[in-house]
C-alpha cells in the first residue's frame, strides 16, 4: 500500500515552487537593476521563471517580452541565447508547443553568435528539456551530453555550477527510467558534487534525495546488503536536515513531507518506531501545505504501521483518510483506490462485521469492473491494431516465400556455373601438365650447359687464388710494419688522454664544489627571504594593531580624559552627566579593545579551531553590499595550531584585497582535504585582473601570501579574468 503511494508521489513532486518573500526579495533586486542592462539581464531569467512558477504567467511573459528585444541589441548573443531558452521552456509547460519550437530556434541562432559556453550549454539544455518532454529521450539524452560539455569548458560564474547539476539531475533521472543504475549513479553522485558548490539549499535537498532514491533502488535489487539500505537512509536523513538548517531559503515547504514519507516507507521494513516517527511528520506537513498526495501517502504508511500492530480501528480510520484525499486529488490512481478498499474489506472481515466487510467488497468489485470494462475497450483496440499487424504480417511471409523461391533458383544457377568452371580449370590443368613436361626437357639441357661452364671457372679460379696468395704475403708484409707504427702511436695517444682525463676530473670536481656552494647560498637567501617576509607581515601587522591602539583606543581614551578634566567639583549638576559620557566612552574603548585583540589572534581559531574562525570571519566581514561564502568539504580539523592560525592570515590577506581591490559583491572561501592535502580556494566575482601583468615582488600583499605558503611548503596558483572574477588556489601538505 505505502510503496505504491510512494511511487505516485515520486512521479508528481513538484519541483519549482517559490516562496511569496523569495519572489518579493528579486522583483525587488530586479527593480533596483533597471539603471544597469548588464545586471537586469542577468536577473531576468531566474525573476521569470519565479512568476510563471508561482503563478504570474502574464508577468512572466511581459519580462521575457521586455527584456529580450534588448538582449538581441547586445554584441554578444549570451543573454539573447538564454531567454529564449527560458521562453521556450515556459511555453513548452504552457502546452504552447508551436511557440515553444520558434522559441528555441531563435535561442540556436543567438547561441550561434556568442563566445559564451554557459550560455550554449543552457540551450542545449532547454533543448533536451523539451525533447523528453516529447518523448524523445536518445535526442534529449544527446543535448544534455552537449550541454554538460560546455558546462565543463566554461569559466566560473555564480550561475555555472547550478546549471551543470540541473543538466546532470535530467541525465540521472533518464538512466534510472532506464534501468540504468550505474549511469544513474554516475549523474546522481556529479549533481550532488555541483550541488554543494554552487551552495543552494534547494539544489542540495534535491541531490541529496536523488543520491537516497538511487540506494534505494540497489537495496530493493540485493535486500540483503544492508550496507545499501543504510546509505539510503543516509541520505534521506542529510536532505532533511538540510531542509530544516535553510527553512527560509527552501523554495517549497511539501519537499518536507516528500522526503518524510521517502524515510518512513524504507523504515517500515526494520525499524517500525522510526517509521511512525517519520510517517507521522510527513502527515503533519502535509496537512499544513494541502498535498492531497502527500497526506494520503502518509496515512497509507500509518495505516500499514497499524496493521503490523492488529490495531484495526487505527488502521481503519487511516486507509478511509486516506481514501477521501485521493478524490480530492486531480489524479487518480485506480491500482491504489482497488488497494485502499480491499485493505478496508480484510480488516472488516479481521474484525468480524462481514457486513461491512462485504460492503467494501462489493465497492472493490464495481471499481475493478469499471476499470475492467475500460481495459477491455483498449485491449478490443490493441486486438484491431494487431489484426491489422497480422495481415501486414501475412503480407510479408508471402514475399518472403517468393524471396526464399528467386534465391533457391539463384542457388541453382550458381551450382550449375560452378560446374562449368570445373570443367573448364581441368582442361586448364592438363595444358598446363604439357607446358611443364617441355619445359623439364628445357631445363636438363641447360643443366648440362651449366656443369660445363662451372668445370672452366673452377680451374680458372684455382689460377686466380695462386696469384692472389702471392699478393697477400707481399701485403701481410707491409701490413706487420704499419701494425707496429699504429700501436706506438696509439701508447701515445693513451697516456695523453689519461693525462687530460685527471686534469677534467680535477676540474669538474672543483666546479661541483662551486656549484654545492652556490645552491647552499641561493638556499640561505631563499630562506632569509621567506623570513624576511614574515617579519615584514608581522610588522605590517604591528604597524596596524598600533594605528587601531592609536587612532581607536588613543583617540577615546584622550577624549575621556579631557571629558573628565573638564568636570567642575562646584557645579554637581552637570558631574553626572559628565560622567555619564565619559563611562560611554570607557565603553567604547573596551570594544575597540576587544576588536583589536580579536584581530591579533581570535579566540575561536584557538578554541574550537580554522572552520569556526573563518565562519565568524566571513559573518563579520559579510554586509548588505558583500556576501561572504564559506564550503568545508572532507575537512577533519588535523592540522597544527601553528599552522592554521597561518592559513588564517593569509585568508584575511586575500579577502581584503579583493574587498579592496576587485569591487566585489560576493566571495566564497573553499576548503577541503584530500589524500594529507589541503586544497583552499578564494574566489570573487569582481573585476579581476591580467595576471600575466601581476609581480607578485612587487606587490607586498601576494609577496607576503606567497611566502607564507611557501613557509607551508606549498603551492599557489593564480586565475583571473577581466570583469569576471579572480580564483586564488592554494594546495598545503597537512602533515
Amino acid at each position: 500500500m505505502y510503496r505504491l503511494l510512494l511511487i505516485f508521489t515520486l512521479c508528481i513532486c513538484p519541483f519549482f515552487a517559490q516562496a511569496q518573500n523569495v519572489l518579493s526579495k528579486l522583483e525587488k533586486e530586479y527593480d533596483h537593476a533597471s539603471k544597469n542592462t548588464t545586471e537586469q539581464l542577468n536577473l531576468a531569467p531566474k525573476f521569470a521563471t519565479a512568476l510563471f512558477f508561482h503563478k504570474f504567467k502574464s508577468r512572466s511573459y511581459q519580462i521575457l517580452e521586455t527584456s529580450i528585444p534588448i538582449a538581441t541589441k547586445q554584441a554578444d548573443g549570451k543573454y539573447a541565447t538564454i531567454l529564449y531558452a527560458v521562453q521556450a521552456m515556459n511555453y513548452r509547460l504552457d502546452n504552447k508547443e508551436t511557440e515553444s519550437l520558434k522559441s528555441l530556434d531563435m535561442a540556436r541562432i543567438y547561441s550561434l553568435k556568442t563566445s559564451s559556453s554557459e550560455a550554449k550549454g543552457y540551450f542545449q539544455y532547454a533543448k533536451g528539456w523539451i525533447l523528453i518532454r516529447n518523448n524523445k529521450t536518445p535526442d534529449a539524452v544527446a543535448a544534455y551530453l552537449k550541454a554538460i560539455d560546455y558546462y565543463e569548458n566554461s569559466p566560473t560564474t555564480s550561475t555555472l555550477y547550478g546549471r551543470f547539476g540541473n543538466a546532470a539531475k535530467e541525465l540521472s533521472t533518464i538512466y534510472s527510467n532506464l534501468n540504468e543504475y550505474q549511469l544513474e549513479e554516475k549523474y546522481s553522485k556529479q549533481f550532488l558534487l555541483l550541488a554543494s558548490r554552487q551552495n543552494d539549499p534547494n539544489l542540495i535537498f534535491d541531490a541529496y534525495m536523488r543520491m537516497g532514491y538511487v540506494y534505494e533502488q540497489k537495496y530493493a535489487q540485493n535486500p540483503s546488503d544492508t550496507a545499501l539500505r543504510n546509505k539510503a537512509e543516509q541520505y534521506y536523513l542529510q536532505s532533511i536536515a538540510t531542509f530544516k538548517k535553510n527553512k527560509e531559503a527552501m523554495l517549497n515547504r511539501s519537499s518536507l513531507s516528500y522526503a518524510a514519507i521517502n524515510l518512513a516507507n524504507l523504515y517500515t521494513e526494520f525499524n517500525r518506531d522510526r517509521a511512525m516517527q517519520y510517517a507521522q511528520l510527513a502527515n503533519s506537513v502535509s496537512l499544513e501545505t494541502g498535498d492531497a498526495i502527500h497526506i494520503a501517502s502518509s496515512f497509507g504508511i500509518l495505516a500499514e504501521l497499524a496493521l503490523q500492530s492488529k490495531n484495526y480501528d487505527l488502521a481503519k480510520s487511516y486507509f478511509l483518510k486516506a481514501s477521501m484525499e485521493i478524490e480530492k486529488s486531480p489524479v487518480r490512481d485506480h491500482n491504489i483506490e482497488l488497494s485502499i478498499l480491499e485493505s478496508l474489506s480484510r480488516i472488516s472481515e479481521e474484525q468480524g462485521n462481514y457486513k461491512e466487510a462485504l460492503t467494501y467488497y462489493k465497492s472493490y468489485v464495481d471499481k475493478y469492473k469499471s476499470i475492467y470494462d475500460q481495459e477491455k475497450l483498449d485491449i478490443t483496440k490493441r486486438l484491431e491494431s494487431q489484426f491489422d499487424k497480422e495481415r501486414q504480417e501475412q503480407k510479408y511471409i508471402k514475399l518472403q516465400l517468393e524471396s526464399d523461391k528467386k534465391a533457391q533458383e539463384i542457388r541453382l544457377i550458381n551450382i550449375l556455373r560452378a560446374q562449368r568452371e570445373q570443367v573448364y580449370n581441368n582442361l586448364k590443368l592438363v595444358e598446363e601438365n604439357q607446358r611443364e613436361r617441355l619445359k623439364f626437357s628445357e631445363l636438363e639441357s641447360e643443366k648440362k650447359e651449366q656443369q660445363l661452364r662451372l668445370a672452366k671457372l673452377e680451374t680458372k679460379q684455382k689460377n686466380n687464388d695462386i696469384s692472389n696468395y702471392k699478393k697477400l704475403l707481399t701485403f701481410k708484409e707491409k701490413i706487420n710494419t704499419y701494425y707496429i707504427i699504429f700501436i706506438f702511436i696509439f701508447i701515445v695517444l693513451i697516456v695523453l688522454l689519461l693525462y687530460a682525463y685527471k686534469q677534467r676530473a680535477k676540474s669538474m670536481k672543483q666546479r661541483d664544489e662551486l656549484h654545492a656552494l652556490a645552491m647552499e647560498k641561493e638556499k640561505q637567501n631563499s630562506k632569509i627571504s621567506t623570513l624576511t617576509a614574515l617579519l615584514e607581515g608581522q610588522e605590517q601587522e604591528r604597524g596596524r594593531l598600533a594605528r587601531d591602539l592609536h587612532d581607536g583606543l588613543g583617540g577615546l581614551l584622550s577624549g575621556t580624559k579631557l571629558q573628565l578634566s573638564s568636570l567642575d567639583l562646584h557645579q554637581s549638576e552637570n558631574i553626572e552627566d559628565g560622567i555619564s559620557k565619559s563611562i560611554n566612552q570607557i565603553d567604547g574603548a573596551v570594544e575597540e579593545l576587544r576588536r583589536v585583540a580579536h584581530n591579533l589572534m581570535p579566540d575561536l581559531l584557538m578554541k574550537y579551531g580554522l572552520e569556526a574562525a573563518i565562519q565568524e570571519f566571513a559573518t563579520r566581514m559579510s554586509n548588505s553590499a558583500l556576501d561572504i561564502h564559506t564550503e568545508f568539504i572532507n575537512y577533519s580539523n588535523s592540522i597544527p595550531e601553528d599552522k592554521q592560525l597561518i592559513l588564517y592570515r593569509i585568508i584575511q590577506e586575500l579577502v581584503n584585497n579583493a574587498i579592496k581591490h576587485a569591487d566585489t559583491s560576493e566571495i566564497i572561501i573553499q576548503i577541503s582535504e584530500e589524500e594529507n592535502v589541503l586544497h583552499l580556494t578564494v574566489e570573487d566575482n569582481g573585476k579581476g585582473f591580467d595576471p600575466a601583468s601581476l609581480d607578485v615582488r612587487k606587490t607586498a600583499g601576494f609577496h607576503n601570501i606567497e611566502s607564507r605558503v611557501q613557509f607551508l611548503k606549498g603551492t599557489m596558483n593564480i586565475t583571473s579574468e577581466l570583469n569576471i572574477g579572480t580564483s586564488i588556489e592554494l594546495q598545503i601538505p597537512i602533515h
